[in-house]
């Protein structure tokens, strides 16, 4: 079927398996392509970063327009993944395939926007608060998008997507999935719930929000750790220290820092599963009260005092991890702590416990595996150009974004999404994220993998806003973007990553 003109009235994109017919001046169900004219438009421009020579290596932006035709300043501009495309079906090279030269070496830049349906979601939550057991659903919109997994020291730590819950369960299963990752990565804030457990509200780079309160504080250290950094500060101060902690409560009169100073018995009893001198396990349950647990009453945790080492008067001090709640007391003359007003001795201590604290945060890191599509589209060799990320010759990035490499077969990374430009990351309604990487190398060694080298670009040309050879579709132009100046090359100062593999 065709328009008035001779043009066909819809087009279909090969981008990802949907394989969408597109009518004119609409948009595929990914909202990445369109029918311009006839023609298949990818919507959003290419990102490209440029650093500067100046100290530090601050990125810059430039182009913050679509392109006009000048010319591009510099010559350490890095074409990024974020908006060229993708290499479905799997025969085709990568979009742009570029070469440059940088620090008189002449390199291979391989970019193309990845289709993830083997992917997920880290999320990191400073916090001492009990979010959920172990294993336990963390959903939105009613589905379940992943678990609770092991938390770690001041931190919460929840796993969200995977091929799974994508394609393993019901259609919005995977829709809720897919969506909720897509705005994680892109820094949108997100609402998700754990069951039997807490309602958050989480977003990359901020405080994360616990049942309705802001979270401020990451724990300074467990009780017992908070034990030995202040022993000193409150040696003479008072008579006995208990820092509760979910998972270390600390007790200073028996704990180690507490012997060296020459800190004096007190005849306490704790109500846990004693691990070592001064250090408890098991006080009380996981919950959102004081240092994690599920206590209001922190003397809940105190049983008798006994009676040949403790004397009336004698003072003690109950503190959490954090600082956020502490208590003083003075035993009676029946030994029974009796709650005071807190000493001004002691203010400055409970100061400094919440001074070393932390600031919460919501760290989000993305996780996938680079299959086949990525690889054959870098080169004729899949399996070479794996041996060659895990030997360090080829340099992994993500939108600019330095990553970590899993060690093990495959090309499975992880990704600090705020040290990538904003909105770096689409979808594909298979469902699937659809995120940028890059692949860089020494041009020798692409040539050696068996690398695409009919379709290689000089860097000028991908500048100026010529679109990769192998490009069967339009780019919109192309955008220069601001990225994290804390990441190294390519939008970082120095430490080449090449250097230490070959020379």
């Amino acid at each position: 079927m065709t328009t008035a003109d001779g043009k066909p009235d819809k087009i279909r994109c090969d981008a990802c398996p949907v394989m969408c017919y597109i009518a004119e001046g609409r948009s595929g169900a990914c909202d990445r392509y369109a029918n311009d004219n006839g023609h298949l438009v990818r919507l959003d421009p290419l990102k490209i970063l440029q650093k500067t020579e100046a100290a530090g290596g601050d990125i810059v932006p430039f182009l913050e327009k679509e392109w006009d035709g000048d010319i591009v300043p510099g010559k350490d501009g890095f074409v990024t993944a974020i908006g060229a495309g993708t290499t479905y079906p799997d025969y085709k090279p990568a979009p742009f395939i570029v070469s440059s030269e940088v620090d008189g070496v002449d390199m291979i830049t391989v970019v193309t926007e990845g289709i993830f349906s083997y992917c997920g979601v880290k999320l990191k939550i400073d916090t001492d608060r009990h979010l959920g057991a172990e294993c336990a659903p963390v959903r939105a919109d009613g589905e379940i998008i992943g678990h609770v997994t092991t938390s770690e020291y001041g931190s919460q730590m929840l796993a969200v997507g995977g091929v799974h819950h994508l394609t393993g369960g019901s259609k919005k299963e995977g829709r809720v999935t897919c969506s909720t990752m897509l705005a994680l990565c892109n820094g949108e804030k997100v609402d998700i719930e754990i069951d039997g457990g807490a309602a958050l509200e989480v977003q990359a780079g901020k405080a994360p929000v616990i049942n309705g309160m802001l979270e401020e504080r990451m724990r300074v250290g467990c009780g017992s750790a908070t034990v030995g950094m202040f022993a000193a500060q409150w040696n003479g101060l008072v008579d006995e220290v208990v820092v509760v902690d979910d998972h270390i409560t600390g007790v200073m009169s028996e704990h180690q820092a507490g012997k060296v100073i020459g800190w004096a018995p007190t005849g306490i009893k704790i109500n846990g599963r004693r691990s070592t001198p001064g250090r408890y396990f098991q006080v009380a349950e996981p919950g959102t009260g004081w240092g994690g647990t599920n206590l209001q009453d922190p003397l809940s945790i105190i049983g008798a005092f006994d009676p040949k080492t403790a004397r009336a008067g004698q003072s003690l001090l109950m503190v959490s991890t954090t600082g956020e709640h502490a208590a003083y007391f003075e035993l009676n003359d029946d030994l029974v702590p009796v709650q005071m007003d807190m000493p001004d001795r002691l203010q400055p201590s409970i100061k400094r416990i919440e001074e070393n604290c932390e600031p919460a945060l919501t760290s989000v890191v993305f996780m996938a595996g680079a299959g086949g599509s990525l690889r054959s589209g870098v080169t004729e060799h899949p399996v070479g150009l794996t041996r060659s990320v895990q030997q360090s010759l080829t340099y992994v990035s993500c939108g600019g974004a330095p990553v970590y490499i899993w060690p093990g077969g495959g090309i499975t990374f992880m990704a600090d999404v705020t040290r990538m430009p904003k909105n770096a990351f689409g979808y594909v309604p298979t469902p699937a994220l659809v995120a940028p990487i890059e692949f860089t190398m020494r041009a020798a060694d692409y040539r050696a993998l068996g690398g695409h080298m009919d379709y290689v670009m000089p860097l000028a040309e991908a500048l100026s806003g010529k679109t990769g050879r192998q490009n069967d579709h339009i780019l919109k132009g192309r955008r220069g973007v601001s990225s994290s100046g804390n990441n190294p090359w390519p939008t970082g100062p120095g430490n080449y990553p090449w250097r230490g593999a070959g020379g």
